[in-house]
């Protein structure tokens, strides 16, 4: 009795050892070997990405400039790639073994589990061959996908460009991004990457051995639905940005064009430019590293990051500082006898009638008129320093956005440059340098630098008569019918708007009768406004700067353009900032005026430059573009 009673015991522990083995066998692969789990669900299960339709973008007219397109991506789950026939499928996709076995190598040493892309943008004829045979790849399937259509060749570095998220996306994402989704690399596809992307949707379903999908999981219980993105309204006027990408041709620089009451950007170029389709589709990599390479850097935005010496478009800022400090008034002359000197200083001024009041000061472009302006304005006897005075003029200085960054909404904008004290006195010593030492930025050059952006946002203000509103290129977001505009803020100018007006008197005598009167008059019935700049570069010839806007009362546009190489303000930026005023005011450009259009697409720099060196004295740029009406007689008969 008492054996049997041990055997039952024994019985009853090998049973309860058992039982709990299998517990814990069942425990450790349902609760604690996820992947077990993983496993049985992938094999008939399978959860699909959704990517959402990118918000579009148009123009301010209504024109779309950037669309979606569907494109297929061919993709792998490495684990359930099974003894498929690798022959047929490298011939379907017309790929190398050697190529496949590397993609997919690079594939699983990211995930065995996870589905990541194996070809991006297979043609349509692949996806149709695919389709028929795809139950012969198991672990292979076909995802839609929209990629971006580029609806003209203009504009590219405003709108910029996708491409592949990198670690540090997915990483800040927070789980939204995955490797190989598509980011805003540059431009309006970078700045507002959030509002047109949208939310990404998922999608659970059923597939069988083969890989053929059986039909929704749970009749889409578990699928969530993708939210589109925006639509942006920039406030690009294609017309323009056209003509003015047009008149950029083989050209280096930047063009800006603002509606100065509203701070929209109607045109932004880049020269040399390129077709924003080339960073699309399968071609994209090798088409980046082209234009990478290019020693021209197409990719580079000249009009939003390149910094340039504002030459004597600086003059106007220097006249609204001396005015608003009172070291001069409008009735004040100087007198100039071709160069302004200070003990063995000399700084060269073209020949013109002497003196000078503001007025003429503008229209002449005296540099002797300015260099007596920024002594008078630094060296203010109210001052403890030169230093101290300096610390004012900078101060007042960078109320027109020269020194800081405009707050655009676009990625890079550089702040340009206005030297801090700090920097000279590391050059000559604390409390040891006098305005003289500085005086080249008088006439903006030496350190002082601006983009394109911030030179069209100085006009912007002259025209405004005191004030500017944050530039920016795009007005507004609309999804579901509904429009929502963003707000820009308005910046004033802490000067009397009294003296911005004796500014732009002298700014609308330039092209008629100063500076700029090479092409101006033939522009008289647009009322334009402008000032001419020849800014000095230490790697090549001087670059052509102008600055305008029109017409005089009620602007309806400011424009700016720098073009390197290509010596005086008034021979190569003015006409093409007069030519993209006509085009905007009037919607097209006078046949009669066709002939400076000529001249501007010839890029005949080597004549232009020559003359440039013949005017330069003691190595200071002459005012840009300084012109005689007989000079301006010869032109047009020429061009006769």
């Amino acid at each position: 009795m008492i054996v049997y009673r041990d055997r039952y015991k024994l019985l009853l522990f090998f049973i309860i050892g058992v039982c709990a083995i299998f517990i814990i066998r069942l425990f450790y692969l349902q609760i604690i070997a996820v992947k077990y789990k993983q496993f049985a669900e992938e094999n008939v299960l399978q959860r699909k990405t959704v990517y959402p339709p990118r918000g579009l973008l148009y123009d301010r007219k209504g024109i779309i400039l950037v669309s979606n397109e569907a494109v297929y991506d061919l993709m792998v789950i490495p684990r359930q790639v099974k003894s498929i026939d690798t022959a047929e499928f490298c011939e379907i996709l017309n790929i190398a073994k050697e190529e496949y076995v590397k993609i997919l190598e690079e594939a699983s040493a990211y995930s065995r589990y996870k589905a990541s892309a194996f070809i991006k943008s297979i043609s349509l004829e692949t996806y149709g061959k695919l389709q028929e045979k795809m139950f012969r790849f198991r672990g292979f399937y076909v995802q839609p996908r929209m990629i971006r259509k580029y609806n003209q060749p203009l504009a590219s570095h405003a709108l910029g460009y996708l491409g592949e998220v990198n670690q540090n996306d997915i990483d800040e994402s927070e789980g939204y991004y995955a490797r190989g989704d598509l980011i805003g690399i540059s431009g309006i596809e970078k700045f507002y990457e959030k509002d047109l992307r949208g939310v990404n949707g998922e999608r659970f379903v059923l597939v069988d051995v083969f890989n053929t999908e059986q039909g929704s999981y749970l009749d889409g219980a578990l699928d969530r639905a993708v939210e589109p993105g925006y639509n942006l309204i920039t406030s690009l006027n294609m017309d323009l940005q056209a003509y003015a990408e047009y008149l950029m041709k083989d050209k280096k620089g930047g063009i800006v064009a603002i509606q100065p009451s509203t701070g929209d950007i109607l045109a932004m170029v880049s020269g040399p430019t390129y077709d924003p389709s080339l960073l699309n589709g399968r071609e994209r990599s090798k088409n980046y590293r082209m234009l990478l390479l290019d020693p021209d850097k197409p990719l580079f935005n000249r009009a939003l990051t390149a910094m340039y010496p504002p030459g004597s478009t600086f003059k106007v800022v220097m006249a609204a500082v001396g005015l608003d400090q009172g070291v001069i008034t409008p009735d004040r002359t100087v007198p100039c006898g071709g160069a302004y000197i200070l003990g063995s200083l000399r700084i060269g001024c073209h020949e013109h009638p002497s003196p000078v009041d503001l007025n003429y000061s503008i229209i002449l472009s005296c540099n002797t008129y300015y260099c007596t302006v920024f002594r008078a304005t630094i060296d203010q006897k109210r001052f403890t320093s030169v230093r101290d005075g300096y610390i004012n003029w900078r101060d007042n200085v960078m109320l027109f956005g020269i020194g800081r960054k405009l707050g655009v909404d676009l990625p890079n904008e550089s702040p340009g440059i206005l030297p801090l004290p700090e920097r000279y006195d590391k050059i000559y010593g604390k409390n040891r340098w006098k305005s003289s030492n500085i005086l080249s930025l008088a006439i903006g050059q030496a350190e002082i630098s601006l983009t394109p952006l911030q030179l069209a946002n100085v006009a912007a203000i002259m025209a405004n008569r005191g004030y500017y509103i944050q530039p920016h290129i795009v007005m507004s977001k609309m999804k579901d019918g509904i429009i929502t505009k963003y707000n820009f803020k308005k910046y004033r100018v802490n000067i009397d708007p009294r003296y911005l007006t004796y500014i732009v008197e002298g700014m609308s005598n330039v092209p008629k009768i100063g500076t700029a009167i090479r092409y101006g008059p033939s522009f008289n019935s647009f009322d334009v406004c402008g000032k001419t700049g020849t800014a000095q570069n230490p790697h090549g010839e001087e670059h052509s700067v102008f600055i305008a806007f029109a017409p005089k009362d009620n602007p309806k546009i400011v424009v700016a353009a720098v073009i390197e190489n290509a010596g005086q303000g008034a021979h190569w930026a003015a006409p093409i900032c007069f030519l993209l005023i006509e085009k905007h005011l009037s919607g097209q450009v006078n046949p009669d005026h066709q002939w400076i259009e000529e001249i501007m697409l010839s890029n005949a720099y080597q004549g232009i430059n020559t003359s440039a060196k013949k005017r330069t004295t003691d190595n200071m740029p002459v005012d840009s573009g300084e012109e005689t009406v007989e000079e301006q007689q010869e032109v047009e008969n020429g061009a006769d």
